[in-house]
């Protein structure tokens, strides 16, 4: 297998290494800490409660972002 050499600071490298098990190398870190999550890895991280306050946020942008899209809109009308 090729490898690679990085640098990175001693900040980081200790992050990696609390991360790391006693038989994991620091590829193995890396490559869990980076891949692509399923969404049954994440189920259940947030409470109910944290759940809802979230719901709601993204509800609220959605609807601010909305009403954003329909200004410009009503501008882009007005102007033309």
């Amino acid at each position: 297998m090729a490898s690679k050499t990085i640098t990175i600071s001693k900040e980081a490298y200790e992050r990696l290494k609390s991360r790391k098990d006693e038989k994991e190398s620091f590829t193995d870190v890396i490559n869990k800490l980076t891949r692509e999550r399923s969404l049954t890895e994440i189920a259940g991280i947030l409470s109910e409660d944290e759940a809802d306050r979230l719901e709601e946020r993204i509800k609220e942008t959605r609807n601010k972002t909305r009403d954003r899209i329909d200004d410009i809109k009503g501008s882009i009308e007005d102007a033309s």
